[in-house]
């Protein structure tokens, strides 16, 4: 191992209900097994791992690291875009999703760990809409619905894991889909959005495969677009999401773009990785192979060779 490397690990405490504080003692446990040179901080409020991630990218540390949820995730990678490190993620969140995609378990084995502290690096895509990052995804719609039913001021409610699954429910029952103007290269549709999820992964939600033939590296988002649905419509389609086969229905439109604009007559919520916004029209563009990051060449990953 390179004395020159130095490795960040930035923790949200909250994460997870409180798991990843309690996860911190096998972290230096793995790290410190392994000699590295290393710093671990705890973040302190929403935006805060941004700041942290950038001021050790300025300070030369190699290596930085997200330890917590997607959105944990989401704001360590927007501290180091443009920066010349290296990217991981170790998941302790209520909301796992992108570390799969990249051939690790939701929560590490020991085996894990092992292939993780090999460094193995490949370059990912990275998505941008109205100057915010998003690595996993973005969604419109009944998902951004669901989420933002799972926010207070900008962080997952105490206990959402739990009650994650009756806020999709409630929202099948109850969502009113809105009109949206849709623009990518080929053409431009209007239609009534029930979901509208661009995906650079391929799971939201924790273990819904709105986007299942996503690849991370290929220099597109994967859109999977659902227009109107009935009430049994929405029940049916929704059975079939977590193993990704709803993409053959009729009323799916899914196709690959690397540049969308999205306009709304209101300001609508919307979730990139997870986290909350709102806006009413939407520039959403790729940058492909833009950020370098730790992944499992052994595990079932999705990118191109």
């Amino acid at each position: 191992m390179s004395d020159e490397k130095k490795w960040a690990f930035i923790v949200n405490p909250i994460a997870g209900n409180g798991f990843a504080r309690k996860y911190v003692p096998t972290i230096r446990k793995h790290v410190e097994n392994r000699k590295l040179d290393y710093t671990l901080v705890f973040t302190e409020k929403k935006g805060h791992a941004i700041e942290l991630a950038r001021d050790f990218a300025a300070k030369g540390y190699t290596h930085i690291i997200a330890v917590g949820g997607d959105g944990t995730m989401n704001e360590t990678a927007t501290g180091i875009m443009e920066q010349n490190v290296t990217f991981g993620i170790i998941p302790a969140g209520t909301g796992n999703d992108f570390v799969p995609i990249l051939g690790f378990n939701e929560h590490f084995s020991e085996n894990d760990w092992k292939i993780f502290l090999h460094e193995n690096t490949i370059e990912i895509d990275v998505g941008i809409c109205n100057g915010n990052y998003f690595l996993n995804g973005m969604g419109l719609g009944f998902d951004a619905q669901v989420a933002s039913e799972n926010y207070t001021d900008g962080e997952v409610k105490k206990g959402s894991s739990k009650k994650y699954f009756w806020h999709i429910i409630k929202t099948l029952l109850f969502y009113h889909e809105k009109p949206m103007s849709v623009i990518n290269e080929e053409d431009e549709n209007q239609s009534l959005c029930f979901i509208n999820t661009i995906g650079n992964g391929r799971r939201f939600g924790g273990g819904y495969f709105l986007t299942p033939q996503a690849i991370s590296n290929d220099g597109y988002f994967d859109i999977c677009m659902v227009e109107k649905l009935s009430l049994y419509e929405r029940f049916r389609l929704f059975t079939r999401v977590p193993k990704g086969t709803h993409i053959s229905d009729k009323k799916v439109k899914y196709y690959k773009t690397n540049k969308l604009l999205i306009q709304f007559n209101e300001k609508v919520p919307y979730h990139l990785d997870g986290e909350m916004y709102y806006d009413e029209q939407f520039i959403i563009n790729i940058m492909p192979r833009n950020l370098k990051i730790i992944y499992n060449p052994e595990g079932e990953h999705y990118f191109n060779n």
